[in-house]
């Protein structure tokens, strides 16, 4: 029977493969995604056939219903930090190990959410679609200078923003659910994040813990001149409940790199104080590298480990 390696993420440069010709030398096929996008749970369950026996994954669901018609699958390397979106207790249930890349994606999401908060503050957006359309009218923006900043998640990446932020001379506070041992940094519950922050931050993993966390009640907590940027995990704001905030003018703008579904369509296109980006958090090319490297490196450990190799 064939082996083989399915590469289900969207974009992988097999040159950052650095033991592929180990997994050659075994008679072990690469199979890279097909359709260069990223894949629906019956795309990737139809790819995922007999032969599969690891996969350096992306963001596709890998899912109960996925995993267990995998019959052979052993590994699973996610080029990323979360693994929200592999069902791990089925992949552990059926022996199969999971890896992910956590370090890799840190500064590339960093710099993204500094970005979106900038382009926030001085309305890049905005005056882009204004000259392109003929308006030559210079917008009064803010300085980061000064203002207070709550990162909400204070792990690898939300403690790579915090870093950032501090150089522009903003203050930052914070909510996690360890102890933060940072002296630039004050711990708060979440609501006196809410409540304080000029700019409020997400870093956190979904989970039906934060499915929604931020809701109708938590916006309503904010200031009216708040801006919320999301370099996180779609799902963790409620987009209803943000439109009819944005809408209302109840908070005053928000960046977004990721959303409950995705390709992104929706409603908060249309509005104007709201920065779109199509989840490219970690799409810098020295993350990117970095991050295949990482994968793959993991993927032949665990079909070592697995007796494959």
């Amino acid at each position: 029977m064939k082996r083989k390696i399915l590469v289900t993420t969207s974009s992988f440069d097999l040159h950052n493969f650095e033991q592929l010709d180990l997994l050659t030398a075994a008679g072990i096929e690469i199979v890279q995604n097909p359709l260069k996008r990223r894949l629906s749970e019956q795309e990737v369950s139809e790819l995922i056939d007999d032969d599969v026996i690891g996969i350096i994954a992306g963001l596709e669901p890998l899912t109960a219903n996925v995993l267990k018609n995998a019959r052979r699958l052993k590994v699973i390397a996610r080029c990323g930090t979360g693994l929200d979106s592999v069902d791990t207790e089925v992949a552990q249930s059926q022996g199969i190990l999971v890896f992910n890349t956590p370090d890799a994606p840190t500064t590339a999401v960093a710099e993204l959410t500094v970005a979106h908060i900038l382009g926030l503050l001085r309305h890049v957006t905005e005056s882009d679609r204004q000259v392109r359309s003929g308006r030559w009218n210079g917008l009064m923006g803010s300085l980061l200078k000064n203002r207070t900043v709550g990162i909400i998640g204070f792990g690898r990446i939300g403690q790579a923003v915090a870093k950032l932020i501090t150089v522009f001379e903003a203050s930052v506070i914070a909510f996690d659910v360890q102890t933060i041992s940072n002296p630039l940094v004050k711990q708060l519950p979440l609501d006196e994040v809410f409540a304080k922050s000029d700019i409020i931050s997400l870093h956190v993993p979904y989970s039906e813990a934060t499915r929604h966390l931020i809701n109708a009640h938590a916006i309503e907590k904010m200031k009216p001149t708040a801006l919320l940027v999301n370099v996180s995990r779609g799902g963790v704001i409620d987009e209803d409940a943000l439109l009819a905030a944005l809408q209302s003018g109840r908070i005053a703008g928000a960046a977004l790199d990721c959303f409950e579904v995705e390709p992104y369509s929706g409603p908060l296109l249309g509005i104007d104080n709201v920065h779109v980006t199509a989840h490219m958090g970690s799409y810098a090319r020295e993350t990117r590298d970095q991050m295949e490297l990482d994968a793959s490196a993991a993927l032949v450990r665990g079909l070592k480990e697995q007796g494959f190799l």
